[in-house]
């Protein structure tokens, strides 16, 4: 197999993102895939620490630990940790390089996505597979503009993107369905399919929905 990259966007923060990630990381380590973790740009306090001393977020420490491997800064290229309301120490390749106002930070983000693709492409190199984690939502219209964490990275690599929502915070239908109305149309057509997280219960009282979701979207409920 060549290598590939997958990428997996949410509708919202705490949409399941990471565990999704993590889950498919392990299954296709169990199907004999040689898999690496990544996520462009992650915004935490708290970060794990690499055998070489850099920081990287928690969440691809664990998803490493899914893959079999040792966490590499390589996984997690962009680190945020909030400082304040409106500032965050920044992390590249696992070593703080200064403390930026978020305004000062947009304006880095062009030179943030050097790095990001840098790591993706050493990635690419060793793995058969990259399973790549989105951050927040990419219907942040506000963010579009030099998005490195979301469809701007998608973009730049050109890698199809699965779609989650949770259920659990309802709406899940217009979450879905709005977050691909404000999307551009190549990055529709990115969207391979979406999963709806932490469903629960009769799956037959769902299904009217699925089905209108993927009438209307034209895309499979996966």
């Amino acid at each position: 197999m060549t290598a590939k990259t997958l990428m997996v966007q949410g509708t919202t923060s705490d949409a399941g993102k990471s565990t999704l990630v993590t889950a498919l990381c392990r299954w296709l380590v169990k199907q004999d895939y040689s898999v690496a973790p990544f996520k462009p740009q992650n915004m935490a306090l708290n970060s794990a620490v690499t055998a070489d001393g850099g920081e990287i977020g928690r969440a691809q420490a664990v998803q490493a630990q899914a893959c079999k491997l040792p966490p590499h800064i390589d996984m997690n290229p962009v680190l945020l940790k909030p400082n304040s309301d409106t500032g965050a120490q920044v992390i590249i390749h696992g070593k703080a390089i200064a403390n930026m106002d978020a305004r000062f930070y947009h304006d880095y983000k062009q030179t943030a996505m050097t790095a990001v693709l840098e790591s993706h492409a050493r990635l690419l190199k060793q793995y058969d597979v990259v399973m790549v984690e989105g951050a927040g939502s990419p219907a942040e219209i506000n963010l579009r503009d030099r998005d490195i964490a979301n469809m701007g990275f998608a973009e730049a690599v050109d890698c199809p993107v699965i779609l989650v929502a949770d259920i659990d915070r309802g709406g899940v239908f217009a979450h879905l369905v709005g977050t691909l109305d404000l999307l551009s149309a190549s990055e529709q057509q990115r969207v391979k399919g979406f999963v709806i997280n932490r469903f629960r219960g009769d799956i037959s009282l769902l299904q009217s929905g699925l089905d209108w979701l993927e009438q209307r979207t034209g895309k499979p409920v996966l």
